[in-house]
C-alpha cells in the first residue's frame, strides 16, 4: 500500500526550474513576468547553491537569494528551495578530503562534478547540518517559501560508496544487524572459498575481486546499507527543516534512484514524493530500437508507476521540456511539437498533481548546457514556449481531476530485496528484466493499467484484496511472513499470478532446501524437480495452452502437479515435451496461476484475459495500440486519459457521450487525436 502522504496538492500546479546564480540580476523581473505569464506558478531554486549561501566556511550569505525571493513574492511566485548538498564547495572538498566519496579501488572522487561526497563523513553531516540550519532558519518563515527539496536526486551518479567513513559506516551497520560475526558468517555462507571473518576490521564495502565474483548475500547486505545511509542523510535534514518550517509547507526530494528503499525514506522523512521524468531519452542514439512503436518513450509509465507506489499523489520537480544531454555523455532529440505536452499529460495521467518543467533557460556555460529547458540561449520566445502556455491552459481545466486515484486492473507486486538480490544476481536479473518488461507491454499495448505495490513484512492483507489479480513474477527471495500475505490474499478469492524461479531463497540470499517453489508450493500446488535455461540448440520453447501456442522463452520450471492441481498448458519443446508449463491451482475462494517460465506480452494477455481483467475500459473506448489509456477516479468521477505516442494521427471510439475537460464540450464516437495528441474525457 502507498505511504499515507502528508501533503498533497489542492489544484493542479504547474512550475519551472529557474537558477538566479546562473543569470544577471537584470534578467530577474522579466523571467519571472514571463513565468507568470506562461501559467507557470511555482519555481523550484538552489539546490545546487552551497557556494553562494557559505563561500567561505562559516560564512553565510543570503543577499542573492533573499532578493531574488524578494522578486518573487512580489510576482506572486511559490518557491521550492532546495538544500545544496548534492554539490560541496570547493573550500570544503579541499580542507576535508575524507568528504569525498572513493570509487571501489579506493580512489577518491574529485571536486568538479556533483555528487562527490558520502553520506557517513561525520563531518560533512555535521557541515550539511549547519548549511541546511542556517537556510531553514533563514528561509523558515518567508511567504514565497512554500516547499523544501532535500538534497537533489538522491543516488543519481553513483549508489556505491567505498570512502574509509563507510568502512567504519558499514562495520557498525553489520555489528547492529547481526550482533556476532558467527552469526554473519552462518547468513551469508562464508565458508564458501574460504571467506570465513574472525574480526570485524575485516570487513569492507565491496572491493575489487576476481571476476565481480562477490558473495551474492553479502552483496544484499551492502546494498541495504547503502539505502540505510542515504536514508539517515535525508532524515537528518528533514528532522532539521521541520523545526523552522512554516507549517503547511512541505519537504520533499526527487527520485528514483537504485539501491535505495523510496518508501521508507518517503515514510520517515518526507511529506511529499517527485519524480524527474525525461522520456526523450528514449530516442538517444545509443539505444535501440527508437520509435514510439517500440514503447520507449511510454516506458516512463512504468517508472511513474512505480513512484505512484512511493506517493499516490506525487509531482514532478523536472519535467522534460527541450533536448537533454552533458558535454560528456547522454544526449537526445528535442521534443517534437506535441511531446512535451503528451509527455507532461504521461505524467498527469499517472498520478502526478504537480509538474515542475526543467527548466525555464538553457545554461551558456557548465555540464549541462546541453540539458536544454524551455528557452534557448538565445532568451526569444520559441515553440516550446507556446506549448508550455498550451500545457498550462490544458491543466488548469483539469482541478476536479487533482488527487484523483488511479484504477488498476491488476496490481504487480515487488519489494527492495528482489529488486536488489537482481544487481547482485545474473540468473534473477536475466528473467526478472524480461518479464517485467513484457508485462508493462501487455498492459499498455491492451489498454489494462496496473498499479505497482512493494510488499514488506509488516504488509497488510488490504494492500492487495483491493485488486482481483495480483503478478508475482519472479518472487526468488521468500519470507514466511510474505507467504503468509499471500495465503490471506488467495483464501479471500484473489487470483495470484507467479512465474518461474519463485521461492527458492530466504531474504539472506540463501538457497532453501526445500522442494521448489519454497514456502508457495501450498499455494501453488506444484513441484519444480527439474529446471533450465533454454537452450540456443534447441527450437524456441514454447507449449500449448487450448490448442493455442504459448511462448515459454529465457528460463523453464518443468511442473509437476499434485493433487487437485489443473494442467492449463503443456511445453511442446526439449526432453520435457508434454509436462506441465501452466497450472491451476484453486486455494480458498480464489486461484494461483503457476507460470514455468518467463512472461511475454502474448502471453500476458492470455492469463489476464484468463483472469477477467483484460481490457476493463472496453465499455467505454476503443483505441490502437499506439495510444495509452489511463482511468483516474474520485468522489465517483472517472477521467479518461487518453495519449497518442505515435507521430500521425490515430483514431478512437468514444462509446458514450464524454466531457473533453479542456474545452467542455461533449463528445461521442469517432475522434482523431493528432499526433502525440492528448485528451482528457469526464466520463459520464
Amino acid at each position: 500500500m502507498p505511504n499515507q502522504q502528508q501533503f498533497q496538492w489542492q489544484t493542479m500546479t504547474a512550475g519551472v526550474c529557474y537558477y538566479p546564480e546562473h543569470w544577471d540580476r537584470a534578467l530577474w523581473k522579466s523571467d519571472l513576468e514571463r513565468i507568470k505569464a506562461a501559467g507557470l506558478s511555482t519555481i523550484r531554486i538552489g539546490e545546487f547553491g552551497w557556494s553562494i549561501f557559505e563561500p567561505e566556511e562559516g560564512i553565510f550569505q543570503f543577499d542573492l537569494f533573499d532578493d531574488f525571493l524578494q522578486l518573487c513574492a512580489e510576482q506572486e511566485i511559490k518557491v521550492i528551495l532546495g538544500t545544496p548538498t548534492a554539490t560541496p564547495p570547493a573550500w570544503l572538498t579541499e580542507k576535508y578530503p575524507e568528504s569525498l566519496n572513493c570509487n571501489r579501488e579506493g580512489i577518491p572522487y574529485r571536486h568538479g562534478c556533483r555528487r562527490h561526497y558520502n553520506y557517513n563523513s561525520p563531518i560533512y553531516q555535521k557541515l550539511c547540518a549547519r548549511i541546511v540550519e542556517q537556510m531553514a532558519q533563514h528561509y523558515g518563515g518567508h511567504p514565497a517559501v512554500v516547499g523544501w527539496q532535500i538534497d537533489n536526486e538522491i543516488n543519481c551518479e553513483t549508489n556505491e560508496f567505498h570512502s574509509e567513513a563507510d568502512q567504519v559506516a558499514f562495520r557498525a551497520f553489520l555489528k547492529e544487524k547481526y550482533g556476532t560475526l558467527d552469526a554473519l558468517n552462518q547468513a551469508w555462507g562464508t565458508v564458501v572459498w574460504s571467506q570465513t571473518y574472525t574480526d570485524w576490521s575485516q570487513l569492507y564495502t565491496p572491493r575489487p575481486v576476481v571476476n565481480g565474483g562477490y558473495n551474492p548475500s553479502y552483496l544484499m547486505d551492502y546494498y541495504r546499507f547503502v539505502s540505510h545511509s542515504a536514508r539517515r542523510f535525508c532524515k537528518m535534514q528533514a528532522d532539521i527543516i521541520r523545526r523552522y518550517k512554516k507549517p503547511d509547507d512541505f519537504i520533499t526530494t526527487n527520485g528514483l534512484f537504485g539501491h535505495l528503499d523510496n518508501h521508507r525514506m518517503t515514510e520517515e522523512s518526507l511529506d511529499v514524493y517527485t519524480y524527474d521524468s525525461y522520456p526523450s531519452f528514449a530516442f538517444g542514439l545509443d539505444r535501440s530500437p527508437k520509435t514510439s512503436k517500440d514503447l520507449n518513450d511510454r516506458k516512463w509509465t512504468r517508472n511513474l508507476m512505480e513512484t505512484r507506489s512511493v506517493c499516490p499523489h506525487f509531482g514532478i520537480m523536472e519535467q522534460q521540456s527541450g533536448a537533454n544531454g552533458w558535454v560528456n555523455r547522454m544526449e537526445g532529440p528535442a521534443p517534437r511539437p506535441g511531446q512535451l505536452t503528451l509527455w507532461a499529460m504521461q505524467s498527469v495521467a499517472q498520478g502526478a498533481d504537480f509538474v515542475s518543467f526543467f527548466r525555464w533557460r538553457t545554461a551558456c556555460f557548465g555540464t549541462e548546457m546541453y540539458w536544454h529547458g524551455i528557452l534557448d540561449y538565445d532568451n526569444r520566445d520559441n515553440r516550446k514556449l507556446a506549448e508550455v502556455k498550451d500545457f498550462c491552459e490544458k491543466f488548469r481545466t483539469l482541478d476536479p481531476v487533482c488527487g484523483a486515484e488511479n484504477v488498476g486492473a491488476f496490481a504487480l507486486l515487488k519489494d527492495y530485496d528482489n529488486e536488489w538480490d537482481m544487481d547482485a544476481d545474473a540468473w534473477h536479473r536475466r528473467i526478472a528484466s524480461v518479464s517485467e518488461r513484457e508485462i508493462f507491454a501487455a498492459s499498455e499495448l491492451n489498454h489494462t493499467p496496473y498499479n505497482m505495490v512493494y510488499l514488506t513484512d509488516e504488509t497488510a492483507p488490504e494492500a492487495l484484496t483491493s485488486y482481483p489479480v495480483v503478478i508475482y513474477p519472479h518472487p526468488v527471495m521468500l519470507s514466511e511472513k510474505r507467504a503468509a500475505l499471500l495465503e490471506q490474499y488467495v483464501a479471500r478469492g484473489g487470483t495470484l499470478i507467479v512465474g518461474c524461479r519463485s521461492g527458492y531463497k530466504d531474504l539472506t540470499g540463501k538457497c532453501v532446501m526445500l522442494p521448489q517453489p519454497g514456502l508457495l508450493q501450498t499455494l501453488t500446488g506444484t513441484d519444480v524437480q527439474d529446471f533450465t535455461f533454454t537452450s540456443p540448440n534447441e527450437d524456441e520453447s514454447f507449449a500449448l495452452w487450448d490448442g493455442e501456442r504459448l511462448e515459454t522463452p529465457v528460463f523453464n520450471d518443468i511442473l509437476t502437479p499434485l493433487e487437485e492441481t489443473e494442467v492449463l498448458a503443456a511445453y511442446q519443446n526439449s526432453y520435457y515435451a508434454g509436462q506441465a508449463a501452466l497450472t491451476r491451482h484453486a486455494y480458498g475462494k480464489g486461484q494461483v496461476l503457476h507460470l514455468g517460465s518467463t512472461f511475454t506480452r502474448e502471453g500476458c494477455k492470455k492469463l489476464l484475459a484468463y483472469a477477467g481483467v483484460l481490457e476493463p475500459f472496453r465499455k467505454w473506448i476503443d483505441a490502437p495500440e499506439g495510444v495509452e489509456v489511463v482511468l483516474r477516479e474520485r468522489d465517483g468521477r472517472k477521467f479518461l486519459f487518453v495519449l497518442n505516442f505515435q507521430p500521425e494521427s490515430e483514431q478512437i471510439t468514444l462509446k458514450k457521450s464524454a466531457k473533453l475537460l479542456y474545452t467542455g464540450e461533449q463528445v461521442s464516437g469517432e475522434i482523431v487525436l493528432s499526433p502525440f495528441g492528448t485528451g482528457v474525457y469526464e466520463l459520464q
